[in-house]
């Protein structure tokens, strides 16, 4: 069974890049987060360590951080991946997701550079998937994914906090068929239960705020955008679950 780690954002992407790594038979080790020192955030969700440390225990996976600034991103990214491989670890889970991604092809080429200077191998699950196959997936294996950031323009503040459940994934469809360049707008998630989870991760306070620009999708946009500010977690049991329920290993 090979040794992996998964790039770790909190979100859908890499939640489901997770469960279905486990389903292949893949040991993960643990998640990989770098979080940028001048803001102490994991960028561009704005989400603190203490959040995805929350998240990670809920999961039972531990979370590695690494602290980076803008200029040695690749290089300390790089160290990590080294540092890994000497602990075992030989491959490296991405959620990355090409359909309709057109920088999509470019994060992959950088994905694989690094990679290949730890001598690591790189697992795409949801590569070549269209997004409204990624999404039902989420929702049918009993995801519970939150947005947690939608950009002013085409979304906006009333999408925050709300479930990334069949509801809101018809509206997404039909924002996508009425918009003009087929563009539903920029949005980002939290995943906070699923098939993944050991315990339900709570979130006890949350404030809604905005900014003049900094969402993310491939590329920074200077478009303004409203996010959550999260904070006061805690974590719920849940109900035993046996290893067919999931399709992974239990303990």
């Amino acid at each position: 069974m090979k040794k992996a780690f998964v790039s770790w954002s909190g979100g859908k992407d890499c939640s489901l890049s997770l469960l279905r790594a486990l389903r292949d038979g893949y040991e993960v080790q643990c998640l990989a987060s770098m979080f940028t020192e001048g803001t102490g955030r994991l960028y561009p969700h704005h989400f603190t360590p203490e959040l995805l440390e929350s998240q990670a225990e809920a999961i039972g996976i531990p979370l590695e951080i690494t602290w980076t600034n803008g200029q040695e991103y690749t290089s300390n990214y790089i160290k990590m991946l080294k540092r890994f491989r000497e602990e075992g670890i030989t491959v490296a889970v991405f959620g990355d997701v090409s359909v309709g991604n057109p920088d999509a092809l470019e994060h992959r080429m950088w994905v694989e550079r690094v990679c290949q200077a730890a001598d690591m191998e790189v697992l795409l699950p949801l590569w070549d998937e269209d997004r409204e196959s990624i999404i039902g997936d989420l929702i049918d294996s009993g995801f519970e994914t939150l947005i947690v950031a939608a950009d002013d323009s085409k979304l906006g503040r009333s999408w925050l906090g709300r479930k990334l459940d069949y509801t809101l994934f018809n509206e997404l469809k039909s924002l996508h068929t009425t918009s003009p360049d087929g563009k539903i707008g920029l949005y980002h998630t939290l995943t906070v239960d699923g098939p993944i989870f050991k315990k339900k991760l709570e979130i006890a306070d949350r404030k809604t705020v905005y900014k003049e620009c900094g969402l993310y999708d491939g590329k920074p946009t200077i478009a303004p955008f409203w996010y959550l500010e999260l904070s006061d977690c805690f974590l719920v049991e849940k109900p035993l679950l046996v290893a067919e329920d999931i399709g992974v290993e239990t303990s």
